[in-house]
């Protein structure tokens, strides 16, 4: 490769583009939680899961020519930001932690759901196209985000339950457990209003629970179930 072609014109599509908003979201929610407005910060990684959602719809629409991995490349590199680090500062900055063993558990985990990020990116990228399947290799990395998001968003926020979901969401991302890709379009269709709902300023309020963010919460615990039954 000559030096000319290096050029970051020669490399980046709108494709990418669109990864770095989802990186772009997911540092942003990093910054909200670092200032304690958790709300805005659960939000924003949900929108992360948008973007990240969308870079793959258009890089196939655009027939985007890859050849050498730059796409596959930022979109692991941002996903890592948005759904490793972001959900891991989140959990560890909205727990009101004081020093002692608890602090040191919730740092462990926050540690857990970064390193378990690292290595679900890594294998997707090192097994992609060499293995015969359609499906999830282990649960999907932004599953981390959707949990964590949409459970502080319900108003049930429980520090002790939020730890164990971390915990069980990050094994499950680096297990060999298959989860298949979203083709139910009524199930996705409902997923997209209801993180409408969560990013419009609507609040859907009974009993002082968030309807839209319980019923994506459940959405996201059953497909992490009901997979986990079935192997």
């Amino acid at each position: 490769m000559e030096i000319e072609n290096t050029n970051m014109k020669s490399f980046i599509a709108l494709s990418d583009i669109i990864s770095l908003l989802n990186m772009s979201s997911g540092f942003l929610s990093i910054i909200f939680s670092l200032n304690h407005n958790f709300s805005i910060a659960a939000i924003l990684m949900i929108i992360a899961i948008i973007f990240d959602s969308a870079d793959g719809w258009v890089a196939r629409k655009i027939n985007r020519q890859d050849e050498l991995g730059f796409g596959k490349n930022i979109d692991s590199l941002s996903d890592i930001v948005s759904f490793g680090v972001a959900p891991a500062v989140f959990l560890y900055s909205c727990i009101n932690t004081t020093p002692g063993i608890f602090q040191i558990v919730v740092t462990l985990v926050s540690l857990l759901i970064v390193v378990c990020g690292v290595l679900r990116l890594t294998r997707y990228n090192v097994i992609a196209g060499k293995i015969d399947t359609q499906d999830f290799i282990g649960f999907p990395i932004p599953g981390i985000s959707l949990v964590m998001g949409s459970y502080y968003l319900t108003g049930l926020f429980n520090p002790y339950v939020a730890i164990l979901l971390s915990i069980i969401v990050s094994l499950l991302m680096i297990s060999n457990i298959r989860y298949p890709k979203f083709d139910n379009i009524p199930v996705i269709a409902a997923s997209c209003v209801l993180i409408l709902l969560l990013i419009l300023p609507i609040n859907i309020i009974l009993y002082n629970v968030n309807i839209p963010a319980i019923l994506l919460l459940l959405f996201c615990l059953y497909y992490l179930i009901i997979n986990l039954i079935k192997k």
